[in-house]
């Protein structure tokens, strides 16, 4: 059981935390911005543009949220220490395992709190593209590649994310050569930027007859989905449009029609398909959004004005720019080379466990 001063040490340094947060949040201005919207979602034409009122209706959730909980942390940290003064004047310590467990609490909650104010980026609200491709190396290669998919899948459905397939290539042998994964849900692409790199396993063959070790790779890559109001001019010249009969899953069209659509952006080759939807009309659609939020992101990247200004043939990840190794023999261990953050779980993190991975990245400040 802990000591009081113990205790105490516990909520000055959350206080601090707090404290940290407010100056990002500015929780001042947060309270404006609130009545500013409310005051707008009151007119009596707020419904007229139906968008514009449920982006409107969307922001004052969000901040609302925000602004409540800073304050519910600074109201329960507060109660904690009044009540721990009251308990050193009346020796009634037999309360004292409850307020520890409430306080280990309450650092969870403020940690993650602390990685949603700092998700501030322009695109960080957004859904999010996950584009996965195996890399050199055949089977043990497209192998990984599908293991890394469904790593990533797995992580989806435990945070209540939802996810489409929009796009598989996959490998006759086994495996997947590639795979476009749409992730629908609030901070998608803020919570997943931090996984683009290339990923390395390390394991004993399974299809090795001597079971000799073998290293692998595959690239993840994140997107973020563009919102309608996120306009992006490309030159039509500067685009080439391809079909192909769609693989995989998809139903009873799948390889009867040429469905699926490939869109190369000649400048910069850079690829968006789809094959998910029923129709080709659709996969165009898209493919073109997807398209869209790669260029878009490769122009921040590169600090360009316009689309037009990405100079040359982008190549998106070096293979030798590893962010996180899988090791699975000669001992397990998953481990961040950005952070240092590592767990000895292989396979709790194969099954989707991923959260400290994201959260070290993300309180780490790599993602500014």
């Amino acid at each position: 059981m802990a000591e009081i001063y113990e205790l105490k040490e516990m909520i000055e340094i959350e206080n601090k935390n707090l404290e940290m947060i407010g100056v990002r949040l500015d929780p001042d201005s947060l309270s404006e911005e609130i009545k500013i919207l409310e005051k707008k979602s009151m007119s009596k034409d707020f419904w007229d543009n139906s968008q514009k009122a449920q982006e409107i209706m969307t922001s004052l959730s969000e901040k609302k949220d925000k602004f409540n909980n800073y304050k519910r942390f600074v109201d329960d940290l507060k109660d904690y220490s009044d009540l721990l003064e009251i308990i050193e004047e009346t020796n009634e310590t037999n309360v004292l395992n409850e307020i520890e467990d409430s306080l280990k609490q309450i650092q969870k909650e403020l940690k993650k709190f602390k990685i949603q104010v700092e998700l501030d980026g322009e695109y960080d609200k957004n859904n999010a593209y996950m584009v996965i491709h195996a890399g050199a190396g055949g089977l043990e290669a497209t192998d990984w590649a599908q293991m890394l998919m469904r790593m990533y899948t797995r992580y989806f459905e435990r945070r209540n994310f939802k996810f489409e397939l929009q796009d598989l290539n996959n490998e006759e042998a086994g495996g997947i050569k590639s795979a476009t994964i749409h992730v629908k849900a609030p901070y998608a692409y803020g919570y997943l930027k931090g996984e683009k790199g290339v990923h390395r396993l390390v394991r004993i063959s399974p299809f090795d007859s001597s079971k000799r070790r073998h290293t692998s790779f595959a690239s993840v890559d994140i997107f973020p989905e563009l919102n309608d109001d996120m306009t992006v001019e490309i030159d039509p010249k500067d685009i080439r449009i391809d079909t192909y009969r769609a693989s995989g899953a998809g139903g009873q069209h799948v390889n009867k029609t040429d469905s699926a659509v490939r869109i190369t952006h000649i400048p910069t080759g850079v690829i968006a398909s789809s094959q998910a939807e029923r129709s080709q009309t659709q996969n165009k659609e898209t493919a073109m959004k997807l398209l869209y939020a790669k260029l878009i992101q490769i122009k921040e990247e590169e600090h360009r004005e316009k689309i037009e200004d990405i100079q040359g043939n982008y190549t998106q990840i070096a293979w030798g720019s590893q962010i996180r190794s899988y090791v699975f023999h000669p001992y397990t261990l998953v481990k961040d080379h950005r952070t240092n953050y590592e767990v000895g779980n292989v396979e709790a993190v194969m099954d989707g466990d991923i959260d400290g991975f994201i959260d070290s990245y993300l309180a780490s400040g790599e993602s500014k």
